[in-house]
């Protein structure tokens, strides 16, 4: 297949177009071996089964996994998934995006905007800064630029991941991520 306007083919396979860069929200070093990337969407109930198999995986491969999640808020399917991305880019602002990230995959069945004002309390995040933040221009750029890439990189649905680059179609589960990442592994 050749390159198209959308999405990055190499022999067939989905590419990630936009490379893991300091713009992104990471936990692992840098120099990791694997880089496990994720656009999801905070109210997605499938990203919610997969926040846990993330973790697991986190602490499975310890240094040799950098983890990046992308935000990609279905809003149409989950009316509150854009609130919570936004939520949770301006606590980034404020040095809390991964705390916010889990507290809102961790208490995801209760997500709402009320809960969202009450969990950036709960992290220490003041009302008027989370306010000032979630007026910043950059948010909002940051959401398009993340949903684009996922747009061009070929994503079709969330949770979506790429392994080093290439989307995994595989299932979202700890064994089968795991064997991937694995091979993976043994080929670098």
């Amino acid at each position: 297949m050749h390159k198209t306007d959308f999405t990055d083919y190499e022999a067939g396979v989905a590419r990630l177009t936009m490379p893991v860069s300091a713009r992104d929200h990471a936990q692992g070093p840098d120099d990791a071996p694997l880089t496990l990337v994720e656009y999801g969407d905070y109210q997605c109930p499938y990203c919610g089964a997969a926040y846990p198999v993330v973790k697991r995986l986190q602490k499975t491969l310890g240094d040799k996994l950098r983890f990046v999640f992308r935000n990609f808020p279905l809003p149409q399917a989950h009316p509150y998934a854009m609130a919570a991305a936004e939520a949770a880019e301006a606590a980034g602002t404020l040095g809390k995006f991964w705390p916010m990230h889990d507290m809102i995959y961790e208490n995801q069945e209760e997500l709402s905007p009320e809960s969202l004002a009450e969990w950036a309390h709960e992290l220490g995040l003041a009302d008027d800064k989370l306010e000032k933040a979630l007026e910043a221009p950059e948010i909002d750029k940051r959401l398009k630029e993340d949903r684009s890439s996922g747009i061009r990189s070929g994503l079709n649905g969330t949770p979506t991941f790429y392994i080093n680059g290439t989307r995994y179609d595989g299932p979202p589960d700890y064994p089968s991520l795991l064997a991937v990442l694995e091979s993976e592994l043994s080929v670098r």
